[in-house]
């Protein structure tokens, strides 16, 4: 079989070579891209007279046959004909003739590519921008449900102060707000049309590439051809923020899964989202969450890929590049689970306060309000720290708490501690009373929850 490319070739690859070569395996994906591209691209064409009208109108039905049976997946792809691009000029020939054979004009599948993963790209950042939000609120709505429900916060996952579970909860919010803003940026840069940089020389014909921006809604262009098809830095600035914001579910799925552990007991998840075992009956795992904490070492293998390829590529465009696909759409796919996973299981996890209660009040969590305590009084806070040191030490050597502690134990380590001491040390004071901004304080808690009720209303409104 001749290749549509194969002009001054006189030997053809054996079917397996072609196979290695091929990416219609998996370019496919891109193939309402492919089509919409194709469409501005012969309405263009058609506009600066470089088809005839009566070839554009023809072009314009096949490409609209195809784009149907596209829809209803009847589209037959073959390895033979290499990529999606090629794939569907085939299609397009057969369907209207040597008409088809025109669309080409003054465009490469350098340039056409390009433009499939920009337009690709583009719509799947503002779907996960929504997916973001989704999670959002359900993070948003338990952490309202939980202002006062004490737990213990840690450092070194050892116990260190009392906090809010939703000040807990609200940390998450505030990471992924910060991994949606990213998302919201990339946009400018993603939605750039590259199309009529043609192979990476630009073209002889007289194209208007303000017209192709224009019917594919990019809101600009590259400035340099060569750039244009060589560079996928807006690929992996899109992996980059994906890798973060991985980062961030790996670290809630892994609190998720030490939280509803037999250890700590603070949560119980859904069956919906939990496993059991082949051999032992009582087992309730926490799959889901254990998935996601796993694929995040897949979306930080897309991003370490695809720097790699393109570390050493001299311009322009390089079969290399052909590499730059299968991660982003894995990326892609990893991201929109894994959001719509968390949602699921934030959303419908039991959350057992008496336990996460009854936790700071057998801990040394309270110590440092015993040190704040001594503080406020005039007692310099390294003394301070020291005295409460040895009460502790005190404590564990007697097999009790601080607020076991009689006052006379108190007042022999320093006279300025009074009864109210065990107000201090009751872990619902050492919450509520820690009200600096972005403290885990309830009033400071309420005010986190405001402004992040804000933010969704305001992506909701420029979502309509």
């Amino acid at each position: 079989m001749k290749k549509l490319w194969g002009g001054r070739f006189t030997l053809s690859a054996e079917e397996w070579v072609d196979e290695f070569g091929a990416s219609i395996s998996f370019d496919k994906e891109l193939v309402n891209e492919d089509i919409e591209g194709s469409m501005a691209h012969a309405a263009m064409l058609e506009q600066c007279g470089i088809i005839h009208s009566e070839e554009a109108g023809k072009i314009r039905e096949g490409l609209g046959l195809l784009k149907e049976k596209a829809k209803n997946d009847e589209l037959e792809f073959s390895a033979k004909y290499e990529d999606i691009h090629l794939n569907l000029e085939r299609m397009l020939t057969e369907l209207i003739g040597s008409a088809g054979g025109k669309l080409h004009t003054a465009r490469s599948r350098n340039d056409q590519v390009a433009t499939d993963m920009h337009l690709y790209l583009r719509e799947q950042v503002k779907e996960l921008i929504l997916l973001i939000a989704e999670f959002q609120e359900t993070v948003a709505g338990r952490a309202s449900e939980h202002v006062e429900t004490i737990m213990p916060g840690y450092t070194h996952l050892q116990r260190a102060q009392p906090i809010s579970f939703a000040h807990h909860l609200l940390a998450y919010f505030w990471m992924l707000e910060r991994d949606r803003q990213r998302f919201e940026e990339m946009l400018k840069r993603i939605n750039k049309n590259p199309l009529g940089a043609g192979a990476l020389a630009g073209t002889t014909f007289p194209i208007d590439r303000s017209c192709t921006a224009a019917l594919l809604g990019f809101e600009g262009m590259y400035e340099n051809s060569l750039d244009a098809v060589s560079d996928r830095d807006f690929i992996l600035e899109f992996m980059s923020a994906a890798s973060i914001m991985m980062m961030h579910l790996s670290r809630f799925a892994e609190e998720i899964i030490l939280w509803s552990s037999q250890e700590f007991q603070f949560i119980e998840l859904s069956d919906t989202f939990s496993t059991g075992s082949s051999i032992m009956p009582q087992k309730k795992n926490p799959d889901m969450a254990e998935l996601i904490r796993g694929k995040t070492g897949r979306v930080y293998g897309n991003l370490v890929g695809l720097l790699t390829v393109l570390k050493g590529l001299p311009l322009a465009y390089n079969k290399d590049m052909q590499e730059d696909k299968e991660g982003m759409f894995d990326t892609v796919k990893t991201l929109k689970g894994s959001l719509r996973i968390f949602s699921g299981m934030v959303g419908t996890m039991t959350v057992k306060t008496s336990n996460m209660h009854s936790s700071v009040t057998k801990d040394f969590s309270n110590a440092t309000e015993l040190a704040d305590y001594l503080a406020a009084k005039g007692v310099p806070f390294r003394e301070a720290h020291e005295i409460v040191g040895k009460l502790v030490l005190t404590c564990i050597q007697r097999s009790c708490y601080l607020a076991d502690l009689p006052l006379e134990a108190f007042q022999d380590a320093h006279p300025l501690f009074e009864h109210d001491i065990y107000e201090a040390l009751d872990p619902n004071t050492a919450v509520e009373r820690r009200n600096s901004v972005g403290g885990t304080g309830f009033i400071e808690v309420r005010a986190q929850l405001v402004k992040a009720e804000a933010i969704l209303e305001e992506v909701k409104k420029r979502a309509t």
